[in-house]
């Protein structure tokens, strides 16, 4: 080979140590945070808190981490404040809800059929919300109604008002249901977004759990089908990245629990149908949003198609957000994972140690007031005192009692409001838990007041009381059914004062249920007796199908209305600390 001339040698030396020098150059820029820098703001699971009520969060003390409190956490006002703190900080920002807006919801939303809380939603900016289960507790075509706007014509509780405040214009921003189908085969709504930030184009892809069937009213959604939830997303992120989509969001309505604190990303402990899910998803996928289950978490999973995976979701009733901060980089157009930070943070509305208040949106605060104005005379109507506080707890696998103090005060209360013969002649009544969704509280000496809106919170869901018959062997089939083949623990249904019976732990199907007794006297398999439920667990919910089978039914009474009713005719109540459930190994 022929030698080059020495000049040219050093014109070559001199552009690679340039070449080189550039490269490095480009390396440390981008290790220093090159890209487009974009900010997810996420809550879930709100249900029309609009105000803070008792809400708390127990959180780590920061002069003791190994200790806990409580802090006042939650209301619209302060979660608008936050929200808006956060927008300001960063250059690009998205802001969503990851289901169940509403539903469920105390008086000052529910007495407007949600309306306040969209309206809340408007002020605050939200880009687009995913739809949760409870979104569908009113019946799509309440739904579609809520997103688009105009005045209810047939309210699903007579009690409620549409356009209260003057014309109701709807949402302002998108609802996302990739996984909701009509009878067409297509989603019912919008089944993605795609947003542009810095020129770089993100996608978010919105599901709700495919459970959603069985824990709403069947009559609301006939005609609709739930997907596969990973199959769904990984369908529309195929489809994304085939339209030029590189960053791609999965917001999922459904959830999981962990065993550690809500930003500890080890995530020890951690299961659930969301953490399924997400060992389902594709690569294509950068980021998940989770929901449904009320809990805090902040988890880095390794799944088979990729390595550190973020599933975060901020517990629930506007008391967290959670915030993932992400590079958009130019070349690929995709989330830098490496370069992913993700955090909860606490909605402060009372200082309480070293947690701090975050600062209320006043605008907010004042739409809230108006609605709050409007619904005071109902919500402060007295309807009974208590002595002791009524609690909701249930048990968690140690020896807590199968049925609560508020789930026996409940079917209690369902009990005498369909007893008398020409009120459904019932012998017995069995409440779901899923349905209360509140305690009665008594912090100051007692006896306690109780209002209509404190009954109403603990039971939102305007549901109708039916009593049908069933036989000793259908009823006693109805127990065995409240744990599933799948399940770890059972969903007790609680049992008004005159049943009892024994439930045999990690015992087979048919023999969990022993001793069963109404008033004392055995059950026996060819009596028919009266049960009273509610209607959304008359229709199969809670996958409780066994009382499609119940005959000669008659509708009763609002639940609530029930509840307010024993309360008002048992002044001074004393909540019963007797389990009706006794769990034998």
């Amino acid at each position: 080979m022929q030698d080059l001339p020495r000049s040219k040698v050093l014109k070559q030396q001199i552009f690679r140590v340039a070449l080189l020098a550039s490269i490095l150059f480009a390396a440390g820029a981008q290790a220093a945070g090159t890209g487009i820098p974009l900010r997810l703001i996420a809550f879930n699971d709100f249900h029309g808190h609009l105000e803070p009520g008792n809400n708390v969060l127990a959180l780590p003390d920061p002069d003791d981490p190994g200790k806990t409190v409580y802090v006042p956490t939650g209301g619209a006002p302060w979660l608008a404040g936050l929200i808006a703190q956060l927008r300001r900080e960063a250059t690009h920002a998205a802001v969503f809800s990851s289901g169940d807006l509403l539903g469920a919801a105390p008086l000052v939303s529910s007495l407007f059929r949600h309306e306040p809380t969209i309206q809340v939603m408007n002020a605050i900016g939200l880009d687009f919300g995913v739809v949760g289960n409870h979104e569908f507790d009113a019946g799509a075509d309440e739904l579609r109604r809520i997103a688009r706007g105009g005045c209810g014509q047939d309210a699903a509780d007579a009690a409620a008002t549409s356009c209260a405040t003057g014309a109701y214009r709807g949402a302002a921003f998108q609802l996302l249901a990739a996984n909701v189908e009509g009878s067409d085969g297509r989603p019912i709504f919008p089944p993605l977004l795609v947003k542009e930030y810095g020129g770089i184009k993100v996608g978010f892809i919105g599901v709700v759990t495919r459970q959603t069937p069985a824990i709403v009213r069947r009559a609301g959604i006939l005609g609709l089908s739930f997907r596969d939830e990973a199959a769904t997303l990984n369908r529309y992120a195929a489809e994304l990245k085939q339209q030029g989509v590189e960053a791609i969001v999965a917001v999922v309505h459904e959830g999981g629990a962990v065993g550690t604190q809500w930003n500890d990303t080890a995530c020890a402990g951690a299961q659930g149908a969301i953490f399924d899910i997400a060992q389902q998803l594709s690569g294509d996928i950068d980021l998940v949003f989770s929901a449904h289950t009320h809990q805090g978490y902040n988890c880095v999973v390794d799944t088979p198609r990729q390595k550190g995976l973020r599933v975060i979701q901020a517990t629930s009733y506007g008391r967290g957000v959670s915030v993932v901060d992400v590079l958009l980089d130019p070349a690929s157009r995709d989330i830098d994972r490496m370069r992913t930070d993700s955090r909860n943070i606490a909605v402060v509305n009372q200082a309480r140690g070293k947690y701090a208040a975050v600062p209320k949106d006043t605008r907010v605060a004042q739409l809230v007031a108006e609605f709050a104005e409007l619904a005071a005379p109902k919500a402060n109507r007295a309807v009974g005192s208590i002595v002791a506080g009524i609690g909701s707890s249930l048990p968690d696998g140690s020896r807590e009692p199968a049925d609560s103090a508020a789930g026996r005060l409940i079917a209690d209360a369902q009990l005498a409001a369909t007893a008398a013969p020409d009120a459904g002649g019932a012998q017995l009544a069995l409440m779901n838990p899923g349905g209360i969704r509140a305690t009665l509280p008594c912090a100051t000496r007692p006896p306690c007041g109780v209002s209509y809106g404190q009954v109403f919170t603990a039971q939102p869901f305007g549901n109708n009381l039916v009593v049908m018959t069933l036989t000793g062997q259908q009823l006693k089939g109805l127990l065995e059914d409240q744990q599933k083949s799948s399940a770890k623990e059972a969903r007790f249904l609680h049992p008004s004062r005159t049943l009892t019976y024994t439930w045999k732990r990690g015992a087979g199907y048919g023999e969990r249920v022993a001793d069963l007794r109404l008033n004392e006297v055995a059950v026996t398999p060819d009596v028919r007796y009266r049960v009273t439920v509610n209607n959304f667990l008359a229709e199969g919910g809670d996958g409780f199908r066994r009382l499609l089978e119940g005959s000669d039914r008659s509708g009763g009474m609002l639940d609530v209305d029930a509840l307010a009713g024993f309360l008002q005719t048992h002044p001074g109540y004393a909540p019963d600390r007797n389990p009706r459930i006794r769990l034998a190994d």
